[in-house]
């Protein structure tokens, strides 16, 4: 009697799964701001999550093609990207602060403030991208060498360097509207872009690299030129979904002109991001010059355990993405208790989700390591850290959520102090004591990570507890 009570009850429920994950991907337009937090997290997250592994696959695509090229090719990819860390510096920190500021505005339903606020996100990163766009026409080269290129990658490299250097506009862009898309929860349609954009490149990559039919062959070049071809596509798209109303923010004529007091305040709160992306880029490099002074097979061991793991907590940023939306649109409505839910509730989910991808780690790593080399030295290395790094998941997974809440409410400079204390002043001493003073060697350097790790994670739930992130002007 109970199974036949309880069957429909569970096609229901599955209904309903199925439901809310359709709505999620087709972006059914919600108020974010009243009725159920965990629907309204589950409709935010599930695009934003996919939209994270989309951001992956253009650096993946370009070095799977170019890589049969030779490692000359690959050097220049390298090196190119290493250069443009800048540049995405300033995209992710002026995201973080549009993200921001276009939610605060929608939670307060003043569209036309949100408006003005995405248009003057567009005009600093107009001026950012054609500053970086001249450097890269004219002086590739020089960029190439000033990154340390040999002559040899100068020469069959400058033309990918000078294209996506020169295309700096579709990076920042492609950025900055989906920001805008996000912070107006409209998180299906920044996905929908970036599924466009990828598909364009994966299909274009080989055919200009290798010179595929009617297409000609430019070798690395070709790789730059179908990238910048995806990303523009992906930016028209974006531009005609702003201007034509295809969601929930809409941009008119009348709101193209320059507000130098709303630009300026951009300006500002994307400072704090700017500095968060460079301090845990630049605490990795030193992180990996530690572990270098050990040889090159605890460099590749640990190089390839941490691109393991940014791949797979691409979800749990995408989660952290919504709680980011989330708190913005609530604090903008006048609702700091819900922004507050809405982050515990985030919290739980990242914490249950990043425990299992532990659990996987722990047990699974030399699988995981065999899929990337063959080599048991290296492979012991990276097996090493997968499973050091999976003991401070837990901890990981809630300060992921409380560093992006931060940012939802537009309080960009506490996470960047605690960022800046923990890394700079804590980590790299802790990892070169640990390595070499007490003679862990690279397995110090692993356990450094997960404690810097949680103690941020500790710092951050203790300030955020005291709540002064509700009252942030944005």
């Amino acid at each position: 009697m109970s199974l036949d009570m309880e069957t429909p009850l569970a096609n229901q429920a599955r209904r309903g799964a199925f439901a809310l994950i359709r709505d999620a991907l087709t972006g059914r337009h919600e108020d974010f701001t009243s009725g159920s937090v965990r629907q309204a997290i589950v409709l935010l997250a599930i695009p934003m999550v996919l939209e994270m592994m989309m951001e992956s696959v253009f650096a993946v695509a370009d070095i799977f093609f170019v890589s049969s090229l030779g490692p000359d090719a690959v050097a220049a990819v390298g090196l190119t990207e290493a250069s443009v860390t800048l540049l995405f510096a300033v995209a992710v920190g002026l995201s973080m602060a549009t993200t921001a500021m276009v939610a605060r505005r929608i939670g307060e339903r003043d569209s036309e403030g949100a408006a003005t606020a995405a248009v003057q996100a567009l005009w600093i990163g107009l001026g950012v991208s054609l500053l970086v766009g001249a450097v890269g026409i004219f002086f590739a080269p020089d960029v190439l060498r000033l990154m340390g290129a040999e002559q040899r990658v100068i020469d069959g490299g400058v033309g990918y360097t000078r294209v996506i250097l020169g295309g700096s506009l579709t990076i920042t862009f492609l950025f900055l509207i989906n920001a805008i898309f996000r912070g107006a929860g409209d998180a299906a349609l920044s996905m929908r872009v970036l599924w466009i954009a990828n598909g364009i490149n994966l299909v274009l990559d080989p055919c200009l690299i290798f010179g595929v039919g009617p297409f000609p062959e430019l070798g690395v070049t070709g790789a730059a030129v179908a990238t910048t071809i995806g990303r523009g596509t992906g930016v028209l798209v974006q531009l005609w979904c702003l201007f034509g109303g295809a969601g929930r923010i809409r941009v008119s004529l009348e709101s193209l002109r320059a507000v130098p007091a709303v630009m300026l305040r951009l300006a500002r709160l994307s400072m704090g991001g700017i500095m968060q992306f460079l301090i845990s880029t630049s605490s990795w490099i030193g992180l990996v010059r530690i572990v270098s002074s050990f040889g090159s097979d605890p460099v590749a061991g640990y190089t390839i355990a941490i691109r393991v793991v940014m791949f797979t907590i691409l979800p749990a940023w995408g989660l952290s993405n919504a709680a980011a939306t989330l708190v913005g649109q609530s604090l903008g409505a006048g609702k700091p208790d819900r922004a507050e839910a809405t982050v515990w509730q985030a919290a739980r989910y990242n914490i249950a989700f990043l425990v299992a991808v532990g659990i996987g780690f722990y047990f699974g790593a030399p699988h995981i390591l065999a899929l990337f080399t063959d080599d048991a030295v290296v492979a012991g290395y990276g097996i090493a850290c997968l499973r050091a790094l999976a003991f401070g998941y837990p901890l990981y997974g809630l300060g992921m959520i409380m560093v992006q809440a931060f940012n939802g409410a537009g309080d960009t400079d506490t996470p960047t102090v605690i960022n800046f204390f923990c890394f700079w002043m804590f980590q790299i001493p802790l990892a070169y004591t640990l390595a070499h003073k007490v003679h862990l060697g690279p397995q110090g350097v692993f356990w450094a990570v997960v404690i810097a790790e949680s103690v941020m994670t500790v710092v951050a739930v203790l300030v955020f507890r005291r709540g002064k992130w509700k009252n942030k002007v944005v």
